[in-house]
């Protein structure tokens, strides 16, 4: 579950309020072990996911680099590569 969350900090666009949400509720569903909490849960489930992406933007905001922005597209293309390379073509 844990491996869909994706480096977030030093890219070209920005991080999206989106990915760093993406990013917390795997993350909240990886401690918990919920993928969709009970009613009884629900409202600690979303409160944890709203908390770790406080947390994410605070520490994306606070970094810095001299490295050069990543760029999404070419970065996504070496993924494929990867994934390719690993897995073969379906």
């Amino acid at each position: 579950m844990c491996r869909n969350i994706k480096t977030l900090f030093n890219f070209q666009p920005p991080a999206t309020e989106l990915e760093i949400r993406d990013a917390s509720l795997q993350f909240v569903r990886k401690l918990s072990g919920f993928n969709v909490p009970s009613k009884a849960n629900e409202e600690a489930f979303n409160r944890a996911v709203e908390e770790v992406a406080r947390s994410a933007r605070a520490l994306i905001g606070g970094l810095v680099t001299t490295a050069e922005p990543k760029d999404r597209e070419i970065e996504a293309a070496k993924a494929r590569q990867r994934n390719l390379e690993r897995f073969g073509s379906r």
